[in-house]
């Protein structure tokens, strides 16, 4: 059996999606599974050993470029692929799987693709209300996929598997010892501060764990370098050697690969607080305006921080540095406390926890 799954184009969603690869991996053993997705998201494919090829999707996310998709589809034909499996929900991302002229084609509804799709589901928010079981449901016959509770338990979650080579390449690199219990922070989100803890708890959090004798290191992308060095700038000098920036200075691979070295994660509702999740890192994650009821981390080792409820869609929040009051209010304090509830007494990364 040979399935092609069009995958999502951000970095929490397509973590989740591995949840869908290795449901089916464990219904069909011997499937071959190839996920057509942009070209960044390689190195995360990469740690999913489910999936045997990444096909790079070379458009961009929102153009249509109908003839480019037909080319691209039609020069899947060869492939003969029994089944496409289309995890967003626009109409154009159902469009390559027609072109491929793959005999079944499954998905959620979404943009009224009828023709397009053959094995089209219709969505009750209320049945799926997470988006990994709006994932792994499209691996089941959808007469059996009456809701959620239809999901065999267990629910397969993310799983990143990292080479243990080129996670000492990548260390040393970056020249970082890891003698030390590490604490990632990942104080970027793509959508801006509103979905942030502020700066200035991560401060009081760093200096109060490098006090402690932990090690910290900040990840994110580019856009999160500023806030990295602001962080790193804010800390007290005695502490200050004790955080390493690395927004921006890493590649997504990299970034997964010195995560699944780190002892623990403390991070706002951002991809790579999914990230942090699937290496299997202790989790502190800090939610806003966006909810855990949607799109959770999905570990047993992760604890939630939200004082409100409800999905509120905000790009900025209301302090002058855009940051939401919600998140304003969990205190460095209160994280700590999470922090040592999902470290308990056991031991991380070969180090002794004390804090």
């Amino acid at each position: 059996m040979k399935i092609l799954v069009i995958g999502p184009s951000w970095v929490g969603d397509m973590v989740m999606s591995q949840s869908l690869y290795r449901t089916l991996k464990a219904r069909h053993p011997d499937a071959i599974i190839d996920v057509m997705a942009p070209s960044w998201c390689r190195p995360l494919l990469d740690c999913m050993p489910e999936v045997d090829e990444a096909i790079a999707m070379p458009l961009g996310h929102g153009k249509l470029e109908l003839g480019v998709r037909r080319k691209l589809g039609l020069s899947l034909k060869s492939r003969h692929y029994d089944q496409a499996i289309v995890l967003p929900g626009s109409l154009k991302s159902a469009l390559v799987p027609w072109f491929a002229g793959i005999p079944k084609r499954t998905g959620w509804r979404g943009e009224m693709r009828y023709g397009l799709l053959n094995d089209i589901r219709m969505l009750d928010a209320q049945a799926f209300p997470l988006m990994v079981q709006r994932y792994v449901a499209l691996a089941f016959d959808k007469l059996a996929m009456t809701s959620s509770q239809a999901i065999p338990e267990p629910l397969l979650k993310p799983r990143l598997v990292v080479d243990p080579a080129n996670v000492r390449q990548t260390l040393q690199s970056f020249s970082l010892n890891m003698a030390l219990p590490t604490l990632a922070l990942c104080p970027g989100a793509e959508f801006g501060p509103a979905k942030c803890w502020p700066d200035y708890h991560y401060v009081k959090v760093a200096e109060s764990m490098i006090a402690q004798g932990w090690q910290v290191f900040l990840f994110g992308s580019d856009n999160d370098r500023p806030v990295g060095d602001a962080i790193v700038g804010a800390i007290a000098p005695l502490h200050r050697d004790g955080c390493v920036n690395l927004a921006g200075k890493t590649s997504l691979g990299q970034a997964v690969e010195i995560l699944s070295q780190c002892s623990a994660a403390i991070s706002n509702d951002s991809g790579l607080m999914h990230v942090a999740a699937a290496v299997g890192l202790p989790l502190v994650a800090l939610y806003g305006p966006s909810s855990p009821d949607f799109t959770p981390p999905l570990s047993d080792q992760a604890k939630v921080l939200r004082l409100i409820t409800g999905y509120l869609k905000i790009r900025k929040g209301d302090s002058e540095q855009g940051y939401h009051q919600s998140l304003i209010d969990i205190s460095p304090e209160m994280s700590i406390e999470a922090l040592q509830d999902v470290l308990g007494s056991k031991q991380t990364s070969q180090h002794e926890i004390v804090v």
